[in-house]
């Protein structure tokens, strides 16, 4: 059998074609196909090469601008995971986040038995960069508590992200004036800090209503009802996370505020 050697195989300009050595097949120009079979695999460090497919169901292809390599997806860069706070705790940051962003809501002050209502939690966010931070103390506020007729409903206590950012309690009704609302609590240390909802004072001695607790970040109060009710204080739980608690009307007991909440929204790459 012969055999025929060559080191070049050029087009009739001599210009473009390959280049044989041994093992390997140069392109002398650039090499353009219309359509190509494969009977095998390709491999090499071509860029234009996509790495091997198999077992990598459900991740990305990424660059690092020389190379391309499959990653999972937890580690594509963007909002990834959440975690939330209705009682202290500890956040613990998750391999590859990068940033995060912080609410905390304080709790809601309590209601009071001449339908005057309690002040909603305050409110601060704050973006915080935890390349640096493993973990953060997470502190939920918990709320005042209602009380009867002409009494001062207990205040809502703060909420607290380590020491970047808190939020303090709505007040309690009766407590800053006689007949009056609480007021909301405020925000501080975040890029967003916000007073929490006032509670409704006492209208009139002919009031048929008990008047609506604080609005916090979150949303609202109890359900109210007819006077002579206890309704809003056998419902204290559906209310949103900080609000205030309603109040009730003569020999009733005021709801409770409703405890405090942080949320971390949680970034990678």
């Amino acid at each position: 059998m012969s055999t025929l050697r060559v080191t070049n195989v050029k087009d009739l300009a001599g210009i473009a074609g390959f280049t044989l050595t041994t093992g390997g097949i140069t392109a002398n120009a650039t090499l353009i196909v219309g359509n190509i079979t494969i009977n095998g695999n390709v491999s090499g460090s071509s860029k234009y090469i996509i790495p091997n497919q198999s077992g990598q169901s459900g991740r990305y292809l990424q660059t690092d601008g020389t190379n391309l390599s499959w990653v999972e997806a937890s580690s594509v860069s963007g909002f990834r995971s959440m975690q939330v706070w209705t009682s202290n705790g500890t956040w613990s940051k998750p391999s590859n986040c990068k940033s995060i962003m912080v609410t905390v809501v304080g709790a809601g002050g309590g209601g009071s038995g001449y339908t005057e209502a309690g002040g909603a939690g305050g409110m601060s966010q704050r973006v915080i960069d935890v390349s640096n931070v493993s973990s953060v103390s997470v502190t939920v506020g918990n709320p005042g508590g209602g009380t009867n007729y002409s009494g001062c409903g207990g205040n809502g206590n703060s909420s607290s992200f380590g020491g970047y950012c808190s939020a303090g309690g709505g007040v309690g009704a009766n407590c800053s004036q006689q007949h009056a609302g609480g007021y909301g609590g405020n925000g501080s240390g975040g890029n967003l800090n916000v007073h929490g909802g006032g509670g409704n004072g006492h209208g009139s001695h002919h009031s048929y209503g008990n008047h609506a607790g604080g609005r916090s970040y979150y949303g609202g109060s109890q359900p109210s009802s007819h006077r002579q009710s206890n309704y809003s204080h056998r419902h204290e739980g559906h209310s949103a996370w900080g609000a205030g608690g309603n109040g009730s009307q003569h020999s009733n007991r005021g709801a409770s505020g409703r405890q405090g909440v942080v949320v971390v929204h949680e970034y990678y790459g």
